[in-house]
């Protein structure tokens, strides 16, 4: 009978193979303009995508395959933006693989990144949704590069605009709400749903995977 490895989040944090691939997508990003892809989300949608199936009582393993998932769910940046989903569920498999994971485990974080961006995304298991909702709620000023001219990217100015961003999970009444503060001196509210209305679109069904409805809150009001 085949022996695999327990491999947990902080052995994938620590893979200089992964940190080498996290590190050249966000490089690529950053010349094409697009915002911050590195550690810090990478950390962020790892931790956020733990506590999600940790406050909802999943078993521990699937809390950590939901963060090794959301570690590296943006390595098929160092491919090409253009379908990294895909290509970074394969080099996930490789690299799984290569640490002799077992090929179950391997199977649904490949399957998590794989449906992670919302133009082929969906949440096809626990935590496919729960990387899902911790990718798109890490909305920050801080993702925003230094040399972002925000008059010319609404993107940038979107994310610059947001001063508080968070998710409640409250098991009880079943909802998932997504608390958002906008300064709207910079970023008027209805530019954050022109460019992010089909991510809050695929929270929803992701929210409805983990038998939650989902809410959106944008200063104080609820909009979804």
């Amino acid at each position: 009978m085949a022996q695999y490895t327990h491999v947990t989040p902080e052995d994938i944090f620590r893979n200089e193979e992964v940190r080498a691939y996290i590190q050249q997508g966000n490089d690529n990003l950053g010349v094409i303009g697009y915002t911050e892809h590195g550690f810090a989300h990478a950390k962020k949608s790892s931790d956020t995508a733990r506590e999600i199936l940790r406050a909802l009582g999943y078993p521990q393993r699937d809390c950590e395959l939901a963060a090794i998932a959301g570690y590296m769910h943006d390595i098929g940046n160092t491919v090409n933006r253009v379908d990294h989903a895909h290509s970074g569920a394969l080099m996930a498999f490789t690299l799984l693989n290569k640490l002799n994971m077992p090929p179950q485990e391997i199977g649904l974080v490949c399957s998590a990144i794989g449906h992670h961006d919302e133009k082929t995304a969906y949440p096809v298991n626990p935590l496919a949704a729960a990387l899902i909702l911790s990718d798109k709620s890490d909305v920050r000023r801080s993702r925003v590069r230094k040399d972002a001219v925000l008059e010319a990217d609404i993107h940038d100015r979107v994310n610059y605009a947001v001063e508080d961003a968070h998710l409640d999970m409250d098991p009880e009444r079943k909802l998932c709400i997504f608390h958002i503060e906008i300064a709207t001196e910079i970023c008027p509210v209805m530019e954050y749903f022109e460019i992010f209305l089909e991510r809050m679109v695929l929270c929803r069904k992701a929210a409805q995977t983990l038998g939650l409805q989902f809410e959106l809150i944008i200063n104080g009001t609820r909009l979804l």
